[in-house]
């Protein structure tokens, strides 16, 4: 008998679990390995990316705060020339777009009958503070005779809340500068500059730049002011000098200035003469200016330093008055 051939199986289709296994045990497509070659690569490559941006960060913040390496300004006014038994007036001027006052000041006037009543000092104060102080200044500048205006920059004392700069400062004694000749009416050729400390770099800066000025006193000017800034630790990380804009260069502003000048600087001892005080010792600034100059040492430590300082501060005057500065 013929044997009975078992009918075809039907193939059932496999289930999606089934499917899912299959690929497992044998991939359609081969794993592809990533290289360790190229593993280093990028990493090396977002180290160096987070090197850029965590330096670009120190850039920034150090263009941000690198002022306060040279300036320390004080906004709270603590003392006024009324602590000093002087009459003064406040000044509020140079007003912004709006309107607004942007410096506050102090006009002092000389006492009737004062020798130098001719000349008014416009002030300009040092690095540090505010005008509350310069009282002591403001008064030995009125004792001898002259009529006084004293400033504060943007961002110092009741001036308006900006962060000082060199260029800010220029702009500052210009507008103190305009308030004398248009609004007192006071000739250019009356008045003086007087700066102290940076406020000295300044007034020598300026003064080279306006040449119909009395003449320029500066009181302990700064030798490489912004060395403040270069020297500081953290601008060995960063191109400071393309960071930090302002320079004072008070050689350049020697050579360019045409009226008289006094400087006055202080003997660093009590054991110090004025015989020690040689040239090597002379600013260079002072020795690059061409026309009219005197330069006066100063012994801090001797009781009779006021009396020192006004008697150099008149005899410069009183040669002022007689030679006034030829433009």
């Amino acid at each position: 008998m013929p044997r009975k051939k078992n009918p075809p199986r039907l193939t059932q289709p496999p289930t999606p679990l089934e499917q899912a296994f299959s690929h497992l045990r044998h991939p359609a497509h081969p794993t592809q390995t990533v290289s360790v070659r190229w593993l280093l690569s990028a990493a090396a490559v977002s180290v160096l990316v987070a090197a850029l941006c965590a330096w670009a960060v120190l850039c920034f913040l150090f263009w941000q705060g690198s002022w306060q390496l040279l300036y320390h300004p004080d906004s709270g006014i603590t003392r006024t020339p009324a602590s000093a038994n002087l009459a003064f007036e406040p000044i509020e001027f140079a007003p912004n777009d709006s309107g607004v006052s942007q410096l506050a000041g102090w006009w002092i006037p000389a006492s009737s009958g004062a020798p130098y009543t001719r000349f008014t000092v416009l002030y300009l104060h040092s690095q540090d503070g505010n005008l509350s102080a310069t009282i002591d200044d403001l008064a030995f500048l009125h004792s001898v005779g002259l009529n006084v205006f004293a400033v504060d920059y943007r961002g110092y004392g009741q001036s308006q809340f900006a962060r000082p700069n060199e260029t800010r400062w220029i702009e500052d004694a210009g507008f103190a500068l305009t308030y004398l000749t248009e609004t007192r009416h006071i000739p250019l050729n009356a008045i003086v500059l007087h700066g102290k400390a940076l406020g000295a770099n300044l007034a020598l800066e300026f003064a080279a730049a306006h040449s119909n000025l009395a003449g320029v006193i500066l009181d302990q000017p700064i030798d490489a002011p912004m060395s403040a800034v270069f020297t500081d630790p953290r601008s060995a990380f960063v191109p400071a000098h393309l960071l930090a804009r302002d320079r004072y260069d008070a050689d350049a502003a020697a050579s360019a200035l045409h009226i008289p000048s006094l400087w006055l600087e202080n003997l660093q001892s009590a054991s110090a003469t004025q015989s020690a005080a040689n040239s090597s010792a002379t600013p260079q600034a002072y020795i690059r200016i061409s026309t009219r100059k005197t330069f006066v040492w100063l012994n801090a430590h001797n009781p009779e330093i006021e009396a020192q300082r006004s008697a150099a501060l008149t005899r410069w005057l009183d040669d002022l008055s007689v030679n006034p500065a030829r433009p």
